[in-house]
């Protein structure tokens, strides 16, 4: 059963998308790709991909056929499918995600001036995927359960025995490869496997969850006295059941901690896709000012990172961000941080 406070949020949302969209016929004018279609492999979250969608099919006349699940398993489809795969672009949560493709030659080039949209630390290093929006990691905790000067300020913190029974984890989140990643570039392979171990034992089968959606909802409602998720989730679950219901708040790592970690979500084109032209329009729109405008208000809660479009939400500015520098190519593709939490048990 939805609550009221969230039909009116998402009433809400569909109402600023179905303005903006109109802005967007204004500036672009009449539709020019009526009876075109793409396919879309989504593995962002389905609050930013349908409000990105609804407007892009207003604004151009052109459909858009979406297909969502978790990015590892369309990563893993596409590479299975190869030349044969249905889908035009894909759009994931991180940038590991499209690494992977763009390593095993599956993406086709963006177009110069969608690129040039993003700020280019935020694009593919290799201009095959853009950079569209980001996100945040940062420490979830139940007041009632720990207060906030007992939580870690370092990530390495994590495998602290004083938190075991404490910590909410969950391994198989792809949010988490890039925070694993950060930990291996700045202390080495070996130090990031205990460090690992060291959560395993903390976290342990009682507090080993499926995702951040649900490290979230166990903090919250105080199964759990911590976690660390990507900031959005706590804003979005805010929206979702009111500020009445809320029993967590967040908090940061220490400034460029290796657990302080910025995420990007990209988009590319498949280099197999039938309908390139197609498909470089929807990318395009994505980093435009219509598109990016479409983030900045909807209840995704993501930072717009393209066309200098800034948040509309009542969260920490993008520029008071402080996390670890690390980059796009260093991030990598996310096999070494997989590699080590098999290493270490947790999946």
């Amino acid at each position: 059963m939805s609550h009221p406070e969230s039909r009116d949020v998402r009433r809400v949302a569909a109402l600023v998308v179905v303005m903006l969209a109109g802005s967007v016929l204004v500036a672009c004018g009449s539709p020019s790709g009526s009876g075109s279609s793409i396919t879309l492999y989504n593995g962002q979250h389905e609050q930013t991909t349908d409000s990105l969608v609804s407007a892009f099919e207003q604004a151009t006349g052109i459909t858009v056929k979406v297909r969502s699940d978790d990015e590892d398993t369309l990563v893993d489809e596409i590479t299975t499918e190869g030349s044969r795969s249905p889908a035009d672009v894909i759009f994931t949560e991180n940038s590991p995600a499209l690494e992977a493709l763009q390593g095993k030659g599956l993406l086709a080039p963006v177009d110069p001036a969608t690129l040039a949209n993003t700020p280019a630390k935020y694009n593919s290093p290799e201009g095959d995927w853009v950079g569209v929006s980001a996100r945040v990691s940062v420490l979830i905790y139940n007041p009632g359960l720990i207060a906030e000067n007992q939580l870690p300020t370092s990530v390495l913190q994590l495998a602290d025995p004083r938190y075991k029974g404490k910590l909410a984890f969950a391994p198989g989140e792809t949010d988490l490869q890039p925070i694993v990643t950060s930990v291996v570039r700045t202390y080495g392979e070996a130090a990031a496997l205990k460090w690992l171990q060291g959560i395993n034992a903390n976290a342990g089968s009682t507090h080993d969850y499926p995702d951040n959606e649900t490290i979230a909802d166990e903090v919250n409602r105080g199964a759990a006295a911590f976690g660390v998720v990507n900031q959005y989730y706590w804003y979005r679950m805010r929206a979702e059941i009111g500020a009445s219901n809320m029993h967590s708040a967040i908090t940061y790592f220490a400034p460029r901690d290796p657990g302080y970690v910025l995420d990007v979500s990209g988009a590319a084109v498949l280099k197999s896709s039938a309908h390139q032209a197609a498909a470089q329009r929807f990318l395009a729109f994505l980093v435009s000012a219509q598109g990016q405008q479409v983030i900045a208000h909807s209840i995704s809660f993501e930072y717009p990172i393209a066309s200098g479009v800034k948040t509309a939400q009542p969260e920490t500015p993008f520029d008071q961000l402080q996390p670890n520098p690390v980059t796009i190519l260093e991030l990598g593709d996310g096999s070494t941080a997989i590699a080590l939490l098999r290493r270490a048990g947790l999946f």
